[in-house]
């Protein structure tokens, strides 16, 4: 069972898309996306989306990663082929996805799940994503709630 709203976050780390490892104790307010594998339709439109309100949800102190099971190559050429300026958390063991209580699916990907963290535990949790649209939803979602600010 995934986590939900008011769970702790754990502490994870993971290499990025440049082999770098990345650890995340989401004191500050962090969209963690999981999606089921590069550079397919549904994931490419959902790492588009969340590229193109990259500059807004830094502009609200919001760090962006998303987290799939694909290897550290996979993810650089797809961060390559699409230009994302976040980092994708290489997870092929299925660590991060675990400590989230992400489901896996059968053909051994993750399913397209988010989580909305900040000062160390999950503020939202979104189960089930619409890749369309879900980059805006979130961030709207982290505004309304008062999360976070846009600077005046």
């Amino acid at each position: 069972m995934a986590l939900d709203a008011g769970d702790d976050a754990p502490t994870v780390t993971a290499p990025n898309q440049d082999g770098e490892d990345v650890t995340l104790s989401f004191e500050s307010p962090t969209v963690l996306y999981f999606y089921p594998k590069d550079d397919t339709p549904g994931c490419t439109v959902e790492a588009n989306q969340f590229q193109r309100e990259l500059e807004t949800y830094r502009e609200a102190g919001v760090d962006v990663y998303g987290v799939s099971l694909d290897d550290v190559d996979s993810h650089r050429a797809f961060c390559d082929s699409e230009g994302l300026e976040f980092d994708l958390l290489a997870d092929p063991d299925a660590e991060i996805a675990d400590a989230f209580g992400v489901e896996l699916r059968d053909s051994g990907v993750t399913t397209r799940t988010t989580f909305l963290l900040a000062d160390g535990e999950v503020q939202a949790a979104y189960d089930g994503v619409d890749p369309d649209g879900h980059a805006r939803e979130v961030l709207l979602d982290a505004l309304e709630d008062g999360l976070v600010t846009l600077p005046e």
